[in-house]
């Protein structure tokens, strides 16, 4: 488990078409992290690009990216609390 300090495990599950592009990625893993920043960071050095799939260079979380954090709509600085879940989904779009 990646160890940030100060930091307790958040839940993580990750949208079937991102971990299709990393190979050895799972749907659902536990990381250290206090924001959703460090949490992508924490993924990041896990899995190296997966940063540049959620954020692109604002830095800000990518449109087509949602990340929710306990059901709600979430940004890099928001806080994550020991035990919280967070979803990351891609943008669905049609016509």
């Amino acid at each position: 488990m990646d160890r940030v300090q100060g930091s307790a495990p958040v839940r993580v599950r990750l949208p079937g078409p991102l971990v299709d592009l990393f190979p050895g990625s799972v749907r659902r893993l536990e990381v250290e992290a206090r924001t959703v920043r460090e949490m992508i960071e924490a993924l990041n050095d896990r899995w190296p690009g997966m940063r540049d799939r959620l954020c692109d260079t604002t830095p800000a979380i990518r449109k087509h990216i949602n990340v929710f954090v306990d059901g709600e709509r979430a940004r890099l600085e928001t806080k994550l609390e020991p035990g919280t879940e967070v979803f990351i989904l891609t943008a669905i779009s049609g016509g």
